[in-house]
């Protein structure tokens, strides 16, 4: 199953000359989910060849400008390049207002429909499921409302043992159900357990995005063994306090979470523009979590 991450923008706040401002493109077998729209975002997605046409789901975390500023424009290009697909929007509900506000102001009548999902603002949520993967939002730390996002491939069924299938002359009509975990039972009631028969699957593919934050100990709980974690690191550690007073995480921090969360990889991003030299907060996250890596713009991260 093709699981990639496209990092479109990592710069907070301010872009610079060589980082944009947050976002990113979630590749799920050729079905491409948008997190978060900062300033610039159209201009990488054709830098990084995503097919616009593709995009169907965009899930804004929060209502700060570095976070949504290119969605109004985004959506322009959309209904300029003559797009009929429904796109759907899962973000907090005030967004609804402004994008409506913007579309009147500047007399543009869309071809297709937006479609919203307003967050949970409490709760781990929900908001989106289809026959192969599910989207989970729930609740961050910052100075407004903001939301995490949890992408999860659904358990795949377990795989049919050729060579226990035809010793044990298994009917076709069986096979789906011993697939799904159930034992055989044979003609004359002899119960053949469903670990002789089958092989477990690989592991379902995941990635949680968590921006903008205070460092959050217990958001660990919604994302325990993720496969990759990105997680902002908008300050250094020796600006820690300053991370708190700005609702946002230090290095260390975002690695203490991946530690709490026993996520398999972390990402950092989000990176203030104060530093120039971003391989320092590789080398503070690494003294608490050993498998880290930096979104700088136009990388791609398989999972």
């Amino acid at each position: 199953m093709k699981f990639s991450l496209t990092i479109l923008g990592s710069s907070s706040a301010l872009p610079t000359s060589d980082r944009f401002l947050t976002a990113q493109v979630l590749n799920v077998n050729e079905r491409f989910f948008l997190l978060d729209c900062g300033e610039g975002t159209q201009i990488q997605l054709r830098r990084c060849r995503v097919p616009f046409g593709k995009i169907k789901h965009i899930f804004i975390s929060h209502l700060h400008g570095d976070h949504v500023f290119g969605l109004p424009g985004l959506i322009s290009t959309f209904n300029l390049l003559g797009r009929l697909d429904d796109l759907h929007i899962y973000a907090h509900k005030s967004l609804k207002q402004i994008l409506n506000q913007f579309l009147g102001q500047f007399y543009i009548k869309l071809g297709f429909n937006l479609i919203y999902h307003v967050l949970d603002e409490e709760n781990y949520s929900l908001i989106y499921e289809d026959k192969t993967m599910e989207v989970y939002s729930f609740p961050l730390k910052h100075r407004i409302l903001c939301n995490g996002f949890l992408f999860k491939e659904k358990p795949k069924p377990r795989n049919l043992r050729k060579d226990a299938i035809e010793f044990y002359n298994i009917p076709v009509r069986d096979r789906v159900n011993i697939k799904n975990g159930a034992d055989f039972v044979s003609e004359d009631g002899t119960v053949i357990p469903n670990e002789r028969l089958t092989i477990s699957p690989p592991k379902s593919k995941s990635y949680a995005y968590l921006t903008d934050t205070e460092f959050l100990p217990s958001v660990a709980l919604y994302i325990q063994e993720v496969e990759l974690l990105y997680h902002e690191a908008t300050f250094l550690d020796e600006d820690t306090i300053l991370a708190s007073e700005t609702g946002h995480s230090a290095a260390s921090q975002a690695a203490q979470i991946a530690a709490l969360a026993n996520a398999s990889r972390l990402v950092l991003g989000h990176f203030s523009t104060r530093y120039h030299d971003l391989d320092v907060f590789k080398t503070q996250a690494q003294k608490t979590f050993n498998n880290v890596e930096l979104a700088r713009d136009g990388v791609v991260f398989e999972v």
